[in-house]
């Protein structure tokens, strides 16, 4: 059954998908290896399409596989799909060029993380909406963390207390979205990143354990194992 997104919604998502995802080894682009049985891809717009406030979701597809994404999500809900670039930059910018008018609520959302709960998404949405231009979900960095030189020689520990590990998505003020684009110099992987750079700060929320980002074989046997599970 297809969801309908919220047509008096006040966010659009954006969902970069073009990455060939080399760590996660062979077998095509990233968003499109299977979980369960299904495209990531297809199991992150099914949550996004399950969050309240969304009014719009944007995907940038790698070039040669826009419509045969079109023809999996069709079933899922009523995604745009356009060609991705050939850096994750260039995807979010030609997937927001494409947004309607109406939303001014923009959530930048990583296919890979196909297990991201709803509720993780109206959390950001919500942030921003109370007044902050930038926002991004975090999680606690539990494991120690040490410094080493270029020979693997360690150099000490650093102070986990300050530091945090990022997850999508993250949420902005369209304004503050666009115009970082427009002012990019060079290729950044992380869209708070680019929005830094112009001087806005940027607001951490609590991000959820289930937002993980299949990058690697055991990540994908991980989330498997969360699906089954329940998640």
């Amino acid at each position: 059954m297809t969801a309908q997104l919220n047509p008096r919604g006040d966010v659009a998502v954006l969902v970069p998908a073009a990455g060939a995802g080399v760590r996660l080894g062979p077998g095509g682009p990233k968003a499109l290896r299977t979980l369960a049985g299904e495209p990531l891809l297809v199991h992150a717009v099914r949550r996004l399409a399950a969050a309240a406030s969304v009014h719009t979701v944007v995907v940038a597809a790698p070039a040669a596989e826009v419509d045969h994404v079109r023809r999996r999500l069709a079933p899922v809900a009523p995604v745009t799909v356009v060609p991705g670039g050939a850096e994750r930059q260039a995807s979010v910018a030609a997937a927001l060029a494409v947004v309607p008018a109406g939303p001014e609520i923009v959530l930048v959302h990583d296919a890979a993380r196909a297990l991201t709960p709803s509720d993780l998404i109206e959390s950001v949405a919500a942030a921003v909406r109370a007044g902050h231009d930038a926002v991004i979900p975090v999680l606690p960095v539990v494991d120690t963390i040490r410094r080493v030189d270029a020979g693997e020689q360690a150099l000490g520990t650093v102070d986990r207390s300050t530091l945090r590990s990022v997850q999508t998505p993250q949420g902005f003020r369209r304004s503050v979205l666009a115009a970082a684009h427009a002012a990019a110099a060079d290729s950044l992987t992380d869209d708070a990143g680019l929005v830094e750079r112009q001087g806005v700060p940027v607001r951490c929320v609590p991000g959820s354990e289930y937002a993980l980002k299949i990058t690697r074989p055991f990540d994908l046997t991980l989330a498997e194992h969360l699906l089954a599970a329940g998640a």
